[in-house]
């Protein structure tokens, strides 16, 4: 457990260094490497303190002793040139061990404030060098604040779910286990805790056998292509209380040294990200591919043992249903050759707040796929944390219901008793389907959305057709264009564009009472549902005025005697977006009136329903509020008369030299955000920037609508194109106060053009901002901050609610 002291140690590191190293992940290289210097000298005073010898700073390496540092007659630039050619050539040292030299390796300090360096090297000097879990734990903390893991696609994955795949694999005492992107050692570090957990009768691993226990710590191998990442995983391993961790730095898809190795149990979440052109393997994997996220798949498929081997792997959303042939292809191979046996479906948010992929768990067992003809699809809507930018953590979880559902399915195949799986109402949404029903079609869709629909349920409540709940369903058309006589009338017409919620639309477009007589459009009175089954795919609207709709959308004109309008529209809302998995076509997907009309719903009494639409509606009240919130709030500085009005080109440097246009074609999913015109967006294989910036919009309507925030700050590594302003500050402003103000006020005056309006560079450096003292700069910041924490408090007050009108739902569907 990490205790409140060593956390705050190292909270206090890192604000040191935040101002000079922006980029987290550069904080917890030069802590580490910080930590593992100070570790290595109390070792040495340990060994004196014992009559023993220093083993690490003799020779001529005696010089670099941390306490060499600290040293009275030494001045902040001199302990500042004495640390940095410490680290520089501590990898030089013969009289470290391996493992610590390769911790130095590239080692270098990346700035030269003296005083900064002091601050740390002091705050360092308060840790002491012990093997205990505590101090294990607080690396891990330490490498909590890692976003995104480099520049090959990684992202640091979230513990609690690290903690759900070692669960659902059960590594043993003497399985060998591997993680082939590795990272920080997230994987195994899990899987060593979970062995010592199942080993033990008062401790941790306390019923071990010394002999057992040596080779235990030769189990875990890890391979990571960042040396920077290696180097994390070495430290994290070693005050884990591994003495010499196997972790290479290795390209698993393009190098052939290690292809013969084998593993009891491979984990990964490994890369999402392709380079430009794709990956270049070797011609040892079984797919043909250039994504690394086909290879990487292929690669743990072909490394676990042949006939007990397991893996857990966190895959991005494309392997599950992708057409191109690589991923067919791979998906053929895992249930044709019997290495899959589970797909678990994460929520969109898990990897927030550094990015919104949606992902899956897939899950090998030679023994149980060679078992069993099914494949068990499960889906976690909720994992314990609100799916917002924020992650916090929640009181509910899908997860322990999702680990007893997999361990059950398990025994259950073992035991050759899997018919209880087939056709009955199973938690969390999930199903058990028939190898031959994937391979089918010859697509091998992984999605278990696809499969549900064919799982008949039994509820609490009568289950009804949709047919049966409309006096009928119409759909819908678009009148001629060329007709004059059609158009500009005062009857709505609506598109799925036109609709904003499920009781909102706003309409562009009207049309004649002669549109309705002489074309293929439908009036549907108020108070119906209209439900968009083509372009816009999902989208539910309840009408509270005559609208006609395009022939993208049908329209349930419902028996109000049977069914309240507002109930139907919230127990359809779940059932509608399975659409988007279950819908035909090539060029427009959809789904026809016969499906719509067969959907099954439970139905209770009116009274029932009424109940439970106020309580939805008393849960929407409070996320419409939360929202207003949200949506109104503006930062406002109040300016005093007596601050200095300067022009903002004196108090900054503007990078826009270095920007780079990256055309669309040019584009392909990164890890890195790229501003553009269009705002922030997920789109670039490389970065130009790395450190701490502030970005302006250039883009005149963005400006102007104010669609964004036209200021933001940015940390870290980021591709900019010409729509973005690049500015660095110096000493005189705080960048948080320019960003804060910039976004307060109206920029009209500065914004040239009127086809395409823009805010030129001169012009913004003319604009006129306050500069109050420092200290009052980071006062009102502190202010403002203030404010927006009770904000996001907001957003987070929607995510709750919107999971409780979920849940609300989701009990009409329990048995």
């Amino acid at each position: 457990m990490l205790d409140n002291e060593t956390k705050r140690r190292i909270d206090t590191a890192r604000d040191i260094l935040v101002g000079k190293l922006p980029d987290p992940k550069s904080q917890v290289e030069q802590i580490t490497i910080a930590l593992i210097y100070k570790f290595m000298d109390d070792m040495d005073a340990q060994s004196v303190e014992f009559d023993g010898d220093p083993s690490f700073f003799v020779g001529e390496y005696e010089k670099y002793g941390w306490r060499k540092l600290f040293a009275p007659n030494l001045s902040g630039h001199e302990r500042l040139a004495l640390y940095g050619e410490a680290i520089v050539n501590l990898n030089q040292n013969p009289h470290l061990p391996q493992l610590f030299r390769d911790i130095f390796k590239n080692a270098y300090l990346p700035y030269r404030d003296p005083e900064t360096l002091t601050l740390f090297l002091k705050t360092i000097n308060e840790f002491k060098y012990d093997h205990s879990e505590r101090l294990g734990d607080a690396f891990e903390y330490l490498l909590s604040v890692l976003g995104s893991q480099g520049d090959a696609g990684q992202f640091r994955t979230p513990r609690h779910i690290i903690d759900f795949i070692v669960k659902t694999l059960a590594p043993k005492k003497n399985e060998t286990v591997c993680d082939p992107a590795c990272g920080t050692a997230g994987f195994l570090i899990s899987s060593y805790k979970y062995i010592l957990e199942n080993n033990k009768r008062n401790t941790p691993g306390d019923t071990l056998t010394p002999d057992e226990r040596r080779r235990l710590m030769t189990n875990f191998v890890g391979y990571d292509i960042s040396p920077d990442m290696v180097r994390l995983s070495l430290v994290n391993l070693y005050l884990h209380g591994f003495p010499s961790p196997t972790i290479h730095e290795y390209d698993s898809l393009t190098s052939e040294d290690r292809w013969n190795e084998t593993f009891d149990i491979v984990m990964a979440n490994p890369p999402f990200m392709s380079p430009k052109g794709g990956i270049k393997p070797h011609k040892k994997f079984s797919i043909a591919a250039n994504r690394s996220e086909v290879l990487f798949v292929d690669y743990i498929a072909e490394h676990i043992h042949p006939t007990h081997g397991r893996a857990g792997i966190i895959v991005p959303e494309g392997i599950i249903f992708q057409s191109a042939g690589a991923y067919r292809d791979l998906r053929k191979m895992l249930v044709d050759k019997a290495f899959l046996y589970a797909v678990v479906s994460l929520p969109a948010g898990v990897f927030q707040p550094y990015s919104g992929v949606k992902t899956s768990i897939l899950l090998m067992d030679k023994t149980i796929a060679a078992k069993t003809d099914k494949i068990l699809f499960v889906k976690i809507q909720n994992d314990g944390f609100g799916l917002g930018a924020q992650r916090r953590e929640l009181a509910t979880s899908d997860l322990p219901d999702a680990l007893n559902l997999i361990r059950d399915f398990q025994q259950a195949v073992l035991q050759g008793e899997t018919s209880r799986f087939a056709g009955e109402d199973l938690p969390l949404q999930a199903v058990a389907v028939e190898k031959t029903q994937i391979a089918a079609n010859g697509d091998y869709n992984l999605s278990g959305d696809r499969y549900k629909t064919a799982v008949i349920r039994q509820h609490k409540f009568e289950t009804v057709e949709v047919g049966e709940l409309c006096e009928k369903i119409l759909s819908g058309g678009t009148p001629s264009t060329e007709n004059k006589e059609f158009w500009n009338g005062e009857i709505a017409w609506i598109t799925s564009a036109d609709i904003s919620n499920l009781k909102t639309a706003i309409p562009r477009k009207f049309i004649t009472q002669k549109a309705i007589a002489e074309s293929a459009t439908n009036l549907i009175p108020k108070g119906n549902i209209i439900v968009v089954t083509r372009v816009g795919l999902g989208k539910l609207f309840l009408n509270d005025f005559d609208v006609c709709i395009s022939q993208d959308s049908q329209g349930l004109v419902l028996k109000k005697d049977k069914v309240l309008p507002e109930f139907l529209l919230y127990a359809l809302y779940e059932k509608v977006q399975d659409f988007k998995n279950t819908s035909q076509g090539t060029t427009i997907q959809g789904v026809t009136k016969n499906q719509l009309s067969s959907i099954k719903i439970p139905l209770p009494q009116l009274s029932i329903q009424k109940e439970i639409v106020e309580k939805i509606e008393g849960f929407q009240r409070i996320i419409d509020g939360a929202k207003q919130v949200v949506e109104n709030y503006k930062p406002q500085i109040d300016i005093s008369p007596d601050w200095e009005m300067v022009e903002l080109g004196e108090v900054c440097e503007n990078l826009d030299s270095q920007r780079k246009p990256v055309t669309s074609s040019d584009r392909i999913k990164g890890i890195y955000p790229y501003y553009g015109a269009s705002g922030i967006v997920d789109y670039v294989d490389n970065y130009i920037f790395d450190g701490e910036y502030l970005l302006v919009s250039e883009d005149g309507a963005n400006l102007l609508a104010r669609v964004t925030p036209i200021a933001f700050s940015v940390s870290g590594k980021v591709w900019v194109n010409n729509h973005a302003h690049i500015l660095r500050f110096d000493e005189k402003a705080t960048q948080t106060f320019i960003e804060l103000y910039l976004n307060s006020i109206s920029l009209d005056n500065y914004v040239t053009g009127s086809a395409q309006p823009k805010l030129n560079q001169a012009n913004l450096n003319s604009i006129k901002i306050p500069l109050p003292p420092l200290e009052v700069q980071q006062e009102i910041v502190a202010h403002i901050e203030r404010e927006q924490s009770l904000v996001n408090s907001n957003k987070e007050l929607i995510t709750i609610f919107e999971t409780k009108i979920k849940d609300e739902i989701n009990k009409l569907w329990e048995e």
